[in-house]
């Protein structure tokens, strides 16, 4: 098996070679696509920036970008567009170029959040890799939480789910072979979260857009997501009594190791498929005193329902709840469902922005007196034709022979991984398995979190590459090797790194296997070595 890979990798690599061989410079000035026409758009500013000059705008450094990053940056032509697709449309798009050694690839970059930002650190990671990048702040400025751009302003709703992704790729490209005599030979698409939905939403919508898209814990499903978020407020908030406070979360999560992590036959703080285990809160019911180390009746009866998830009032499953191992952790339930306060979790500016600017136009709207029956029927109502992602059926871009890959960490604390093994079934039981399975893989990750992070491995390609080029290692990669060769991908082996640094050790390796299947322990050798483990039946 490691042979065949190896093999397989260093096909890949001589294409990738080749394609640096045959790497493009600008055939005209930087400075002449000033003149550039695009439908629907116009030209800001076309400059050339040397290499390592780059400055991003004010507060990127704060924001963990770090200087320092940009400063190894090539020299690269930069491009700003102002897409008005209609008349209360305000797109902002960036298009980057190298200068030279362009390897043909358009790379596009999502958004998180409620977007509202030029992702600057993914576009320059593409860039140094080779690749021409865009990126779009979908039509707004803000921050990933703030939601009041929407209130009042329907088209930038349109703007923000679908529409701003395609004029970003649609401008991206006519740059592109203005500025290198030449359109891009493969364009890639991938991000994480809301990033994950505008690319599930680009493979259905537009499906001619990417040849390739990577498509991480796609917040696709999203007026009941948010619905969700409502749900878990609600439960949070029902009483004084109701709300959990996070100093009780690590009691939780050694409760469910103890209850279920040899269940996977290895006992290492991760749950390999998290559905197999049915702990319950009941069993952490205080039979003294409140402390820290237990639940009191109206805690364990919150928890209960943060894990069974949103229904409506007649019991019918409006969106899957959260899988127990999540609990702690930096990016664990403490920032995203508990908060360090009652209604001071993530999930909860989300779930709150988004009824009141999306779906109500009230920036009053009280949250604790909706009904989920009418809270859910006004979002679908409202916004999901431009915000979910969830059609099916994909033949038109498998008929264009274009590849998905999907991942979502099992231990998601802002996404129910449940929901991507959702869609993922809803393609399969509307095309057929084997066709799906032509241009179609999920990849869960156990013990990683939302979109990184957690106790189990998450360096695999998705938000940052360990072996760019490597499609053993490199999701990405796996994209490209899938498109160019026609290798659909099999096992892809992921790290954890010491401090989730790459810089330091690596402290795990575990393989990360095509959906359904699970990376099962052999029964001898490192529970930390990737190679211990074989992919078939879960466990």
């Amino acid at each position: 098996m490691n042979t065949l890979l190896s093999a397989l990798s260093a096909g890949l690599l001589l294409s990738l070679a080749a394609f640096g061989q045959n790497a493009r410079a600008a055939s005209q000035s930087c400075e002449s696509l000033a003149r550039l026409s695009l439908a629907n758009a116009k030209i800001l500013s076309a400059t050339t920036i040397a290499a390592g000059a780059f400055q991003p705008p004010s507060g990127e450094e704060e924001n963990g970008q770090g200087l320092s990053f940009y400063k190894k940056l090539p020299a690269f032509c930069r491009v700003t567009i102002q897409s008005a697709p209609s008349t209360d449309s305000d797109i902002k798009i960036e298009v980057w170029m190298p200068v030279n050694g362009w390897n043909g690839r358009l790379q596009a970059e999502g958004n998180g959040g409620f977007a509202g930002y030029i992702d600057y650190r993914g576009m320059g990671v593409a860039l140094s890799d080779g690749y021409a990048t865009a990126s779009t702040d979908t039509g707004h400025s803000g921050t990933p939480t703030d939601a009041a751009w929407a209130l009042g302003h329907p088209e930038k709703l349109t703007d923000f789910g679908y529409r701003a992704i395609h004029e970003m790729t649609l401008a991206a490209k006519a740059a592109i072979k203005s500025f290198y005599g030449d359109s891009p030979k493969r364009s890639y698409f991938g991000s994480c979260s809301n990033g994950g939905r505008q690319a599930l939403m680009e493979v259905q919508r537009f499906p001619n857009d990417y040849d390739g898209v990577l498509a991480g814990a796609p917040a696709n499903f999203w007026t009941h997501l948010l619905a969700g978020a409502l749900w878990d407020a609600q439960a949070l908030t029902a009483t004084p009594d109701s709300y959990i406070p996070s100093s009780k979360l690590p009691a939780i999560a050694a409760a469910v190791n103890a209850s279920c992590d040899v269940r996977d036959g290895v006992r290492d703080g991760i749950l390999n498929d998290p559905r197999k285990c049915h702990f319950d809160p009941a069993s952490l019911l205080c039979h003294g005193a409140d402390s820290d180390s237990c639940l009191t009746a109206a805690q364990a009866a919150t928890l209960k329902k943060l894990y069974e998830g949103a229904h409506d009032s007649h019991g019918r499953a409006l969106f899957p709840g959260f899988l127990p191992g999540a609990e702690t952790g930096g990016g664990g339930w403490t920032p995203w469902i508990i908060g360090t306060a009652p209604g001071k979790s993530l999930l909860f500016a989300f779930g709150t922005g988004f009824f009141a600017d999306f779906v109500y136009g009230d920036p009053g709207w009280n949250y604790r007196k909706a009904s989920m029956d009418d809270a859910v029927k006004a979002a679908d109502s409202k916004a999901a034709r431009a915000l979910n992602a969830t059609d099916p059926d994909l033949a038109r871009f498998n008929a264009r022979g274009g590849k998905l890959i999907l991942y979502h960490g099992w231990d998601d604390p802002a996404i129910s991984a449940l929901s991507t093994i959702n869609y993922y079934d809803s393609t399969v039981r509307a095309m057929g398995e084997k066709r799906v399975n032509s241009f179609v893989r999920l990849y869960m990750v156990p013990g990683m979190q939302h979109c990184g992070g957690g106790p189990g491995p998450d360096s695999f390609g998705a938000e940052g590459a360990l072996q760019r080029g490597d499609p053993q290692h490199d999701v990405r990669a796996a994209v490209e090797q899938w498109v160019e060769m026609g290798i659909a991908p099999g096992a892809i082996v992921a790290t954890k790194f010491a401090d989730d640094d790459p810089s330091k050790a690596v402290r795990m390796t575990r393989p990360l296997c095509p959906y359904p299947q699970s990376a099962n322990y052999k029964g001898s050798g490192d529970t930390n070595e990737a190679g211990n483990f074989t992919c078939g039946e879960g466990n």
